[in-house]
């Protein structure tokens, strides 16, 4: 199926998309996913993630893969004016751009929202995806994902009480970023179905991380209190936390005094649910470390796996602790459709199912300026005038990149 010919809440939307990494890519594979066109423009050196690896198959890392497919991929130089003026042409059938360049490149480039953009193109939404946005004390400055945990005080919350600090081990930062500006996006789009403009869209990884951080900030900025490490411990609830079994760890997550009561009669004493140290979640979490060593002694008769169906299916929250791999093949993840193949790609499914529209996957993660040509055909370009900025380096194609 051609991208342009495609169902989906989003079809009929074009985004051009000049992000990089991991936040801005991962926003419009969402959009991509639910119909939107999106054209990718890269460097001619690509997007430093292509090398972020292994594993890498077909010349492809999983790392880009991972935030790339449903697009279009072409690769232009930006820092020559023939390759801005393609920008500028497929802006004019845009109904979004997306980059997160640093602050000021853009406007260096001739390219600036309030200088150029906004008086040329009013409709445009032009979301911009920064480490700590454009202005503060921080602002313009670059941002990683755990760059962003570390001062945003997550990496803090996160390990053992007995340990350091650690960084969380998915790029929480970056995919929550994404999601604040598909977010935004969509919001943007509803309000110009009333004004008729875009607008700007300022999403920083810091302004999202520390957005992110509940329970912690909302403990602090009532108690004044500092959190403390709990490792897999919550700290506003238990039982909430990993335990060990007779065979593998399992996560009880227990909100309630009902859920706590069906879990001791289940494990066989319905009688630790009356003691008073344990009957109210306050009383639990206070005494947490005493109610863990009351929980194993029951736990170690059980198996995780065994045991988490059965609590599952009683109405208790728990889960056996998997490594990636099995979570991966669970008979649930195949059943939701949450791992999904084209071609000799593998990737995650689409989370968000709609009834009527829903999303799609149609195309696998393109190989550096692969789709060059039709780009420059869809900003109007002639064969001749796309060989001339071949020649001149100013576009890249796929089947004439060195090896």
């Amino acid at each position: 199926m051609e991208l342009n010919q495609v169902s989906g809440a989003l079809a009929g939307l074009r985004v051009v998309d000049l992000s990089r990494v991991l936040g801005g890519p991962f926003c419009t594979q969402v959009l991509a996913d639910h119909g939107a066109e999106v054209i990718k423009l890269e460097p001619p050196q690509g997007d430093e993630t292509r090398e972020w690896g292994p594993p890498f198959r077909d010349g492809l890392s999983a790392y880009y893969s991972g935030a790339n497919r449903n697009k279009q991929v072409a690769a232009v130089d930006l820092r020559r004016p023939e390759g801005r003026e393609i920008v500028f042409n497929l802006l004019e059938g845009a109904d979004v751009l997306v980059h997160n360049f640093k602050s000021g490149a853009m406007e260096r480039w001739g390219m600036g929202y309030d200088e150029v953009l906004r008086e040329r193109f009013p409709q445009l939404i032009y979301c911009h995806v920064t480490g700590f946005g454009e202005h503060g004390p921080l602002g313009g400055l670059p941002g990683y994902d755990a760059v962003v945990q570390a001062l945003s005080g997550t990496m803090s919350i996160n390990g053992a009480p007995d340990g350091g600090p650690v960084r969380m081990g998915t790029p929480i930062v970056d995919l929550g970023t994404g999601l604040y500006a598909v977010i935004a996006i969509l919001m943007a789009l509803i309000e110009r179905n009333r004004s008729g403009l875009g607008q700007k869209l300022d999403v920083s990884l810091y302004d999202c991380c520390i957005s992110m951080l509940h329970p912690q900030a909302a403990n602090t900025l009532m108690s004044g209190k500092t959190p403390q490490r709990t490792g897999n411990a919550h700290p506003n609830i238990s039982p909430y936390d990993a335990y060990r079994t007779g065979k593998g760890m399992i996560f009880l997550g227990v909100g309630n005094n009902g859920q706590f009561a069906k879990l001791c009669q289940l494990l066989g004493n319905p009688a630790l649910a009356q003691d008073p140290r344990f009957g109210s979640n306050g009383d639990r979490v206070v005494n947490r470390e005493e109610l863990k060593v009351e929980l194993e002694a029951l736990l170690v008769a059980h198996e995780a796996d065994a045991l988490s169906m059965t609590l599952l299916q009683e109405g208790v929250p728990a889960g056996a602790v998997l490594d990636v791999a099995a979570a991966l093949e669970a008979p649930h993840t195949k059943f939701r459709e949450m791992v999904v193949s084209i071609d000799n790609y593998k990737g995650t499914g689409i989370p968000i199912k709609l009834s009527r529209t829903p999303g799609s996957v149609r195309t696998a993660p393109r190989r550096l300026g692969q789709d060059s040509r039709e780009v420059c055909r869809k900003a109007g370009l002639s064969e001749a005038q796309i060989d001339e900025l071949i020649r001149a380096g100013v576009v890249i194609v796929s089947d004439e990149v060195s090896a």
